[in-house]
């Protein structure tokens, strides 16, 4: 069965796009066929993951967006052997307008995906660092969302935010979207303010949380200026590692969920309460 997840926090600079490419990178050397969609004007999962803006100026999701090409005519190979991509450009900035008119606006993401269900077993979304439209369809076509967490104060009051969101998404668009889980993210731990961030978000959302931490770590900063996945730049990083750790863990409880019965969830967070909740 095909997983969708979004990769979502409104707060830029957390590990969103590093977090998306290294973590589908990591899944397809598990084996699992992979796609990316990089829901991001600036392109940077695309561009990360080795494809230059040249080579998909006429081939995005933008024109998947509205409706001028199916999605499986962007469908880009990278140097992964089961990970493919669907990039983006600056032009997707202007799907946020085009799309208010259109119907079904919040679904087009959903639709496009629909239609390769069966080529692949994770679809994994990058989503822009805002709460607009973007963001909007790709919480929409998703089956549940994946937050990267910063190790530092102000994540965690972006968290609440991002959660309303959800909620509010789940309730009127998508009932069957859900939380799959909170990556740490950026840790340092000579830091105390992260080990007590780590604490804060266990304590709170227990199992929700990732067991695989991943550290600050030079090589994973390095990667995206050569185009290429941590696992390619130096497998024997410790960045490299954790990634194929959480990409794992991801795969063990995506199995673990689809071979248990399915049970009613709780209703969205209630949108008069901006609160993190485990609900989701």
């Amino acid at each position: 069965m095909l997983k969708t997840i979004c990769i979502a926090n409104q707060k830029g600079g957390v590990g969103k796009t590093t977090t998306s490419v290294n973590l589908a990178a990591a899944l397809s050397e598990l084996g699992r066929r992979t796609l990316v969609i990089d829901m991001d004007p600036q392109g940077n999962a695309s561009s990360g993951i080795g494809i230059k803006r040249y080579e998909s100026q006429d081939n995005n999701v933008y024109h998947v967006l509205i409706g001028e090409k199916m999605i499986s005519q962007t469908i880009q190979n990278t140097q992964h052997d089961n990970l493919k991509i669907v990039c983006a450009t600056p032009d997707l900035v202007g799907a946020e307008i085009e799309l208010v008119d259109m119907p079904n606006r919040e679904y087009r993401l959903k639709e496009a995906i629909a239609s390769v269900a069966d080529d692949f077993d994770y679809v994994i979304i990058d989503c822009p660092p805002s709460l607009g439209l973007l963001t909007v369809n790709a919480l929409c076509s998703a089956d549940s969302f994946l937050v990267p967490l910063q190790c530092e104060y102000y994540a965690l009051e972006g968290l609440s935010q991002l959660l309303n969101t959800a909620g509010i998404i789940k309730k009127n668009l998508n009932q069957n979207l859900k939380i799959e889980g909170i990556v740490l993210t950026m840790f340092d731990k000579r830091n105390n303010l992260s080990h007590q961030v780590v604490s804060e978000i266990q304590s709170h959302f227990g199992d929700k949380v990732f067991k695989s931490i991943i550290p600050r770590n030079v090589r994973l900063s390095e990667a995206p200026s050569h185009g290429i996945s941590i696992l390619q730049y130096d497998i024997k990083s410790i960045g490299a590692k954790r990634y194929l750790e959480l990409a794992e863990e991801l795969d063990q409880r995506v199995k673990s969920a689809q071979t248990q019965p399915k049970v009613d969830q709780s209703p969205a967070t209630n949108p008069a309460q901006p609160t993190t909740s485990p609900q989701l």
